[in-house]
């Protein structure tokens, strides 16, 4: 035994790890380096925090071997459908197809679309799997169960405006990507920021008009004004998530998201839901002529009204803590000179927006449609290097939204083409002349029940594949004049966009920012919705007679 302890007490120093292993401890590191700047966007654990050991000699020669068993690398296990809203879902399908009494007027075809149909969009709101997955489940059993042919459950993937709304994705990444979209909102953080509210204009200006050029409303508040906000707030000591956040960020996260929706109703091409609405409204025969111009010109004066009044109305109801902001124009000073001078790729798209913008306007004198004025502003785009395909490929947002916006549009476009919507529409009339409604008394309650449903939904774009050609119908089968009717209900999709959390895309984004409780979000966004939709009946009404719109 004392000749063991004496060999352990002069046993020889552990041999000095090779160079070989060294490197591979620095390969390590270097691998987890290019991934660094994801940091901040996707709160990914820092590479700091990760311990640089060896790579073990096993796992490094594993690629050799025979696949693994799955006991030693078992697979993740799929999600799948939640059970509950995915029986809720079918549940209402069933329904209306087995128990509810079919009309007389109505054929076993459009009864059973309008069972899947309504299936599929209880399945959107209640959520059993994402949307796009969802939509093709619907699209999936109305072609299984032959109540449509596959040619006509797939005719809206060739739609004009789906396109349309799939290329304008790809315009907003490219002012996200080039930086264009965050530095002309610094601009204006610069002129008029020495005020909280002064800031707040600042951002909301900025944004309108950002909108026309860039048509998403997510994108812009995901990709510009989020980042930079929060990007002020914390310069004013205002956390998110924190007491602090009643300084500054509250406030001005608040503004953005509340005046986002008249930003997105001041232009045609400002949001995506308002193509759908004019695709829906010609699918009923309402043609509006030279809709850029048509659209912007009924928009403009009750959004710009509205514009103006919801920073200050915010700024008394849900005031900040901190009223001035002397150092955001330095701070934005610095920024833009830390950006440099405008980018070769900043000109480009600058140019290329230009060009969309202008075609969109008078497209229709020259024979150029919305469509294809979209198609050659991203040619541009790809040709001088300020997108590359794969931009495209992974703007994953553009792809879901061609899957199940179709879906929608398909299944209303043969809903209409059945006899479902025109029989719903003449129930409703009935019912209206019952009550012996004038047509203006008519409009403002099919106005009011077309805003507040939207408490059901959590997208914008799906209430209107869900109740837009429905509800216009209704609105013309009540005598309310035909575009007015169009209008108004486009309008009025963007205004319900920040009645809660989960009412558009870009909700999401501002509430998940940390600064908004949710009460305030209910309550506020309920109060300034009011105000807006006054500002647009009101305003608006008087403004739309003087267009002649009625």
């Amino acid at each position: 035994m004392e000749s063991l302890r004496l060999a352990v007490a002069h046993r020889p120093p552990l041999p000095v790890p090779a160079p070989g292993h060294l490197r591979r401890r620095l390969l390590v590191h270097h691998l987890h380096a290019p991934f660094s700047h994801l940091n901040n966007s996707l709160s990914l654990p820092s590479p700091q925090h990760h311990r640089l050991t060896p790579i073990p000699r096993r796992r490094r020669l594993l690629p050799l071997l025979a696949s693994p068993t799955p006991d030693s690398n078992p697979e993740p296990e799929s999600a799948g459908a939640k059970l509950v809203p995915l029986v809720i879902s079918i549940a209402v399908g069933l329904a209306v197809r087995f128990l509810a009494p079919r009309p007389a007027e109505v054929s076993q075809q459009a009864w059973q679309l309008l069972s899947i149909f309504l299936s599929t969009i209880a399945g959107l709101v209640l959520g059993p799997l994402p949307v796009g997955a969802w939509a093709f489940l619907g699209l999936t059993a109305a072609v299984a169960t032959h109540t449509l042919p596959f040619t006509a459950a797939f005719s809206a993937f060739t739609n004009e405006v789906i396109w349309l709304i799939v290329i304008s994705f790809f315009f907003a990444r490219g002012f996200v990507k080039t930086g264009l979209g965050d530095r002309i909102a610094t601009y204006f953080v610069k002129l008029l920021g020495s005020s909280t509210l002064g800031l707040s204009y600042g951002l909301t200006i900025s944004e309108a008009c950002i909108a026309p050029a860039m048509p998403s409303t997510t994108a812009r508040a995901g990709g510009v004004f989020l980042p930079i906000i929060k990007s002020l707030s914390l310069s004013a000591e205002s956390k998110p998530n924190h007491p602090s956040s009643r300084k500054l960020g509250s406030y001005l996260v608040m503004t953005q998201f509340q005046a986002a929706g008249n930003s997105s109703a001041l232009f045609l091409t400002a949001a995506a839901q308002n193509l759908l609405c004019l695709k829906l409204a010609e699918e009923l025969g309402v043609i509006i002529k030279n809709p850029w111009v048509s659209w912007f010109k009924a928009a403009s004066l009750p959004a710009i009204i509205s514009l103006l009044v919801t920073p200050y109305l915010l700024y008394k109801i849900f005031p900040p803590e901190t009223k001035d902001t002397p150092d955001a124009p330095a701070l934005a000073a610095e920024k833009l000179k830390l950006m440099g001078p405008v980018t070769k790729n900043e000109w480009v798209m600058i140019g290329t927006m230009i060009l969309a913008v202008s075609l969109w306007v008078f497209g229709d004198a020259i024979g150029v449609s919305s469509v294809v004025a979209a198609m050659l502003g991203l040619s541009i785009l790809l040709l001088l290097g300020v997108l590359d395909w794969d931009d495209c490929l992974n703007e994953k947002s553009a792809w879901d939204t061609l899957a199940w916006f179709a879906v929608l549009v398909g299944m209303a476009a043969q809903l209409t083409n059945l006899g479902i919507v025109s029989w719903m529409s003449s129930c409703v009339a009935k019912l209206l002349q019952s009550f012996s409604l004038s047509w203006p008394a008519a409009f403002c309650v099919l106005e009011a029940s077309y805003f507040l449903i939207h408490y059901l939904f959590a997208s914008q774009t799906g209430h209107v594949g869900a109740l837009y050609s429905a509800f216009l119908a209704m609105h013309v089968a009540a005598g309310v004049p035909r575009v007015l009717s169009a209008l108004a209900l486009a309008f009025n999709t963007n205004l319900f966009g920040a009645l809660t959390h989960y009412s558009s895309g870009q909700a999401a984004v501002y509430f998940g920012a940390g600064y908004l409780e949710l009460p305030d979000v209910f309550k506020f966004g309920f109060v300034t919705a009011l105000v807006n939709t006054l500002i647009w009946g009101v305003v608006g009404s008087i403004w739309w007679k003087f267009l002649g719109l009625y």
